[in-house]
Order: C-alpha cells, then structure tokens, then sequence
C-alpha cells in the first residue's frame, strides 16, 4: 500500500471533479432550470394581402405563420393538409402564381400580393375541375388525405411540361415532352402511403390527353 501523502496529479484531478459534484448538486436541487418563455405580445403582427382562390384577403399575422396555417386556421380553407410539417410529404402542396409550392416551408408574409389556389378554388361538388374528376374516375386516392396535395401538384405540373421546364428525366432540354416518366419523377415529392400510384398517373394522363 502506497503512501498516503504521495498525492500524484491523476488523484487530484478525480477528487476535485467529485468536490465539485457534490457542491454544486444541492443548488441544482434548489433551482431548477426552466425554459425560456417568449411573449407573443413581444412580436409585433404584419399585414399581408393575398389573393386567395380568386378573393382579395387581408390577415394581421405573426411574421412566423407558414403559409399552410394561414390557409388552413386564420382562412379556414382546411383542404390542404399538413402532413409532415416538413416540406417531405406534399400534402401541403398549394400553387401561388401558377407554380407549386409546399406551403408549409414558406411564411405567409413572403407572399404579399400573390395568387394562391388551393383544392377549394380548384373545384366545387357542383363542378369539378377535371384533374379531380379524373382522380375520381381512375380511383387516385384511398384515404383521401394527400389527395388535395396531389391534384394541386398534378395540375401545376402538367403547366411546367406545357411551359417546357425540363425535369431530372428529360432527354432533351430544349424539347420537354410528355411520359410517364417525366410524371413520376415530377410527382416524386407528393407521398401516398396508400400506394395509389398508377391510378393517380393514369388519372394525370387522362388530364393531358384530353
């Protein structure tokens, strides 16, 4: 057995990290560490006027409201869904200014004085567009939740191969043209867990041939 006065600089360092445990673990007890909380009133709310579905709307927002909630809470248009909340999922999918947007990844305070369609302005029961009746007719959906993401998307895609916009796919640039293919890699970012794929293209193909 050692020398108890031979103190070396490794039984230092382990006594002193105990030390300091037990000092400070009595304060900890005594104080525990809460979150931070951040008034709403310390953030002041911004006009934004929209054009949604043909009608002018005016919101007083808090500048973090994503597009999606201002849509679907503050305008009670709740067709478009909010899936994953993350840009992932697509089910959130609105068209502002004739091109596709997830919704939920931008802030309604971007989009001042823009046009946005959503499924309700798409469509009514009475009179469908015929992207829904489509869908309706091949059987493009089974729950029915990433429906209105899909046919959004649907249709504005169907404008980026009218417009020529070329795609990951697309064999020649200057020449986009219709395929299956060109649908599906374009339609890659709207998920149906329902697995209702091949109907949802023959539905798109419906759409473009007519």
């Amino acid at each position: 057995m050692g020398d108890p006065n031979d103190v070396t600089r490794r039984t230092l360092l382990a006594g002193s990290a105990v030390a300091a445990g037990i000092a400070t673990a009595p304060a900890l007890a005594r104080e525990p560490i809460t979150p931070r909380k951040t008034s709403s009133r310390m953030i002041p709310k911004m006009p934004v006027s929209l054009t949604v579905n043909g009608q002018a709307e005016t919101l007083d927002l808090d500048p973090r409201v994503t597009l999606l909630d201002a849509l679907r809470e503050h305008l009670h248009l709740t067709g478009s869904k909010k899936g994953c909340d993350h840009g992932q999922c697509g089910a959130c999918t609105v068209i502002v200014n004739g091109r596709r947007i997830n919704s939920c990844l931008t802030l309604a305070v971007m989009h001042e004085g823009d046009h946005v369609t959503t499924i309700e302005g798409l469509g009514s029961p009475e009179k469908l567009h015929p992207m829904q009746a489509a869908f309706v007719k091949h059987d493009g959906f089974q729950c029915g939740y990433c429906t209105p993401g899909q046919i959004c998307s649907s249709v504005a895609m169907l404008g980026e191969i009218r417009d020529g916009i070329p795609s990951h796919v697309t064999e020649d640039l200057g020449h986009v043209e219709y395929s299956d293919g060109e649908v599906r890699e374009r339609m890659s970012g709207n998920i149906c867990r329902c697995a209702a794929y091949p109907n949802i293209i023959a539905a798109i193909r419906e759409v473009h041939e007519a």
